[in-house]
């Protein structure tokens, strides 16, 4: 059986937030690989983009996953750009199932549009930024063994479905 509850999708979907509640609701551990990454580089993502290059940051992720998908069982909330490298899905998804939340560019845009952390957001438009990185990871995207649209959804709501596929994916 699969242990681990594996969150994916673009920034702004609600996998953090999102992925607290099923934490809190299964009763089980929370873990953000990204702010993993943060606390074991001791700087935060942004700067590991500007300082290291994203091909630095996706390899120091993969390392980070490969450990933290070993201790289950977990709800596991992803960086956006983690599906990119088809070794990252291999390895969350030998213990994981695989959920990626989706939104509507335009809520995305509402979600994420005040944060400065967001180091692929951070030049140019904002908008059509989005919706250039939307289009290109939607073939990584959904290769996810569930997928949820959480546009019109709280955290709350989109924990609750997100336990409920989960539970009938495994069953």
């Amino acid at each position: 059986m699969k242990n681990n509850l594996v969150l994916t999708g673009f920034m702004g979907t609600g996998k953090s937030s999102a992925g607290r509640i099923i934490a809190r609701l299964l009763g089980i551990r929370f873990v953000d690989v990204d702010h993993e990454i943060e606390s074991r580089q001791g700087i935060p993502i942004a700067e590991i983009f500007e300082k290291h290059g994203e091909e630095y940051f996706r390899s120091i992720e993969t390392s980070a996953i490969l450990e933290l998908s070993s201790e289950s069982p977990a709800v596991i909330s992803t960086g956006g750009g983690v599906v990119l490298k088809d070794d990252n899905v291999e390895i969350l998804r030998r213990n994981g199932v695989i959920v990626c939340l989706t939104a509507d560019p335009q809520v995305i845009y509402d979600r994420v549009s005040s944060s400065s952390s967001r180091p692929l957001l951070n030049s140019g438009d904002l908008k059509s930024k989005i919706n250039d990185i939307l289009t290109y990871r939607e073939p990584f995207y959904i290769k996810a063994d569930i997928i949820i649209d959480t546009s019109s959804k709280t955290p709350l709501e989109t924990a609750e479905e997100v336990i409920k596929r989960f539970k009938e994916f495994c069953s």
